[in-house]
C-alpha cells in the first residue's frame, strides 16, 4: 500500500463542497470515482481542510492509499483524463509519494484563503462565481484598520456559522490583508491554523460593510466581543473564497500558490 500526496485544484460551482455527500455531487465523490475507474479500489480521498458549496481551490493538498503499483505521474495522468471524462472540473497540480506518516489533514498546521471582491457596476462575465461583485468602491484603510481587530486569538462566535461543529470557537488568526490587486480588484488574504466554518466568508462581509460606511471599524471589534452570531452584519457568497494553500511541518514551504501570493509571512 503506498500513500500518495496530492496537490489540487478545482472551481467549486459545481460541486456541494468537498466532501462526499448523498444529495449532490461532491470533489471528494469525483476523485474517488476516477481513482476506482483507474485501480478498482475504492479508496478514500483526505484533503487538508473541507470547502463549501461554490468555493473554488487553488491548492488543495490531499492524500489517498493506493495497493495497485503505479508511480505518482501516471496516477496524476490517469486520475486528470478520468476526471476531465467525468466532466468535473478538478485536476490534480502534483502527485508524489507522500513522507512518512502523512497525513493531508491531520499534519496540517497552517490553512490560507484569499477572496476576490471586484468593484464594478457592470456584472461579471469572465470572473462570474469566481469573485464577488461589489458595486462601487471601498475604503480599503477602514478595511485594513477593520481587519487588524480580528488578528490574534479570539473567540469568533459571532463569525462561524450556527451549524458549525469544532468543539471551540476559539481561534488564532495568523494574518487577515486587504491587498488591492489593480485599480477594481481586492483580495482578501487570511491564514491560520484552522479555521471555523463560514469563518473567511463572514469576516469578509464584515468588512465589505466597512468598506461601504455600513459599519464604522469599532463595531467589527464590537460584534467580535458579543460573541454572538446575531451580531454578524453579512455573510460573504462563497464565488469569491479560494483555498489557497496548507503548510506542513515536515515540508519546507507548501503553500504552493499561497507561497507567492502570500509572501514568506506566517
Amino acid at each position: 500500500m503506498t500513500r500518495f500526496r496530492l496537490t489540487l485544484e478545482w472551481d467549486g460551482r459545481g460541486f456541494m463542497g468537498w466532501q462526499r455527500q448523498a444529495h449532490g455531487p461532491s470533489v471528494q465523490k469525483a476523485l474517488e470515482t476516477a481513482l476506482h475507474e483507474v485501480t478498482g479500489e475504492a479508496a478514500t480521498f483526505h484533503a487538508a481542510g473541507r470547502t463549501d458549496a461554490g468555493v473554488h481551490a487553488l491548492a488543495m493538498p490531499a492524500h489517498v492509499d493506493v495497493a495497485r503499483a503505479i508511480t505518482p505521474f501516471r496516477l496524476m495522468e490517469a486520475l486528470n483524463a478520468r476526471l476531465r471524462a467525468q466532466g468535473a472540473l478538478v485536476a490534480v497540480l502534483a502527485c508524489e509519494v507522500a513522507p512518512p506518516g502523512f497525513h493531508a489533514r491531520f499534519s496540517c498546521i497552517g490553512r490560507a484563503y484569499v477572496y476576490r471582491l471586484v468593484m464594478r457596476r457592470a456584472p461579471l462575465t469572465l470572473e462570474a462565481g469566481r469573485a464577488w461583485r461589489v458595486p462601487r468602491s471601498l475604503d480599503l484603510d477602514s478595511m485594513r484598520a477593520a481587519a487588524a481587530l480580528l488578528v490574534g486569538r479570539h473567540d469568533f462566535t459571532t463569525f462561524r456559522s450556527v451549524h458549525c461543529q469544532a468543539s471551540s470557537p476559539v481561534r488564532t488568526l495568523d494574518r487577515l490583508d486587504v491587498v488591492a490587486t489593480d485599480a477594481e480588484r481586492l483580495e482578501v488574504r487570511t491564514a491560520a491554523r484552522s479555521f471555523l466554518h463560514h469563518q473567511v466568508r463572514s469576516m469578509v462581509g464584515a468588512l465589505v460593510l466597512v468598506g461601504l460606511g455600513r459599519w464604522s471599524v469599532a463595531r467589527v471589534g464590537e460584534a467580535l466581543a458579543a460573541r454572538d452570531r446575531s451580531a454578524l452584519g453579512l455573510n460573504a457568497p462563497p464565488d469569491g473564497l479560494h483555498f489557497a494553500g496548507a503548510r506542513y511541518p515536515d515540508l519546507s514551504e507548501d503553500f504552493t500558490v499561497a507561497a507567492a501570493a502570500f509572501g514568506t509571512a506566517r
